[in-house]
């Protein structure tokens, strides 16, 4: 790795955490000029080495810190993924696309060379006509029901108008699937952790898995070695609702469309579940990314397959469920 000059956003997140622990241990001409962790909140346990920057992803302090820390390189990993109970969409947007429009504007501003955006394959949009395996040349269609996948749709669409007016900014776009690893806790681990994982009738609703690790390594290549483009990531093949209760030693719990919609519009109102009915179509249309060009265009391949990464992410848990018992 060059001496890059590397700010992380998002720094303090499941990630971004990661990644900034793996860039504070390199060694040697491997090591970076400047690494830069920034996030809304102060880190609780600072790495040597580390520079700490708190700041709001929206706030004109961006372009400040980017420009005092002679910024060449950015991991962009600032975002909401699991908003919290009171969350508004409004507010959601305004860091999500907002957030993303005033570091991109920073980044000309002051002359940055490469960013890497975490997207995610919530950006095609879950659909049922969505191809079988989805590839990079694919139309991003999000769906505006679902605010993530919309917000994510609109972050990309911003990208590409970035790209033919600022070519000079070189772009990795990383559309990753659902990422897993022994100590991941989120919306989607949540539903496996039912008794009978929930299954629509006529649905498979299949995901594709990608091991936290492979998604650490992908970004260090990403910020020198690997080449500007758009890549999904996920690992090799695919498992249903089904095989994946089969894994875990459950059987579904099999429901019709209908009835699911009418149950989450009761439900979600009163605080039962995190699950509106404007997210049936993310519980049964769920979009599988194909990896080829990650792994021949891209020059990685992941570690863990999905199946893999999955069993690895069970046996971690029932051994937490035990050492809990």
């Amino acid at each position: 790795m060059r001496a890059r000059r590397i700010l992380v956003t998002g720094a303090g997140g499941y990630l971004g955490s990661q990644l900034i622990e793996r860039l504070a241990a390199l060694q040697g001409e491997a090591r970076p000029g400047a690494i830069v962790a920034h996030d809304i909140r102060p880190a609780p346990q600072p790495l040597p080495g580390v520079a700490y920057e708190v700041a709001d992803i929206r706030a004109p302090e961006i372009a400040a810190l980017i420009a005092r820390h002679r910024i060449d390189t950015v991991v962009h990993l600032a975002c909401i993924v699991t908003p919290g109970k009171h969350s508004k969409r409004e507010f959601e947007y305004d860091v999500d696309v907002n957030g993303t429009r005033n570091l991109l504007q920073a980044c000309v501003q002051h002359g940055v060379q490469r960013v890497i955006v975490s997207s995610s394959g919530a950006a095609y949009g879950y659909h049922a006509d969505n191809a079988a395996w989805l590839t990079e040349d694919m139309p991003v269609r999000g769906n505006q029901a679902f605010a993530y996948a919309h917000h994510k749709r609109l972050v990309e669409e911003m990208l590409a108008d970035y790209r033919m007016q600022h070519p000079a900014l070189q772009q990795v776009v990383l559309r990753i699937g659902t990422i897993l690893g022994p100590t991941v806790h989120n919306q989607i681990t949540d539903m496996f952790e039912k008794a009978r994982p929930l299954a629509i009738a006529g649905s498979d609703s299949p995901f594709v898995f990608i091991w936290d690790q492979d998604v650490v390594a992908i970004l260090l290549r990403a910020i020198d070695q690997g080449p500007p483009g758009v890549y999904n990531v996920a690992g090799d093949g695919a498992l249903t609702i089904r095989e994946i209760a089969a894994r875990m030693g459950k059987r579904c719990r099999v429901l019709p469309a209908w009835l699911l919609q009418s149950a989450l519009a009761v439900l979600k109102p009163l605080g039962l579940t995190q699950y509106g009915p404007e997210q049936l179509d993310f519980l049964r249309y769920r979009p599988v990314l194909l990896n080829t060009r990650l792994k021949t265009v891209f020059g990685y391949t992941p570690q863990l397959s999905s199946a893999q990464v999955f069993d690895l992410y069970w046996t971690a848990r029932q051994r937490e469920h035990q050492q809990l018992a």
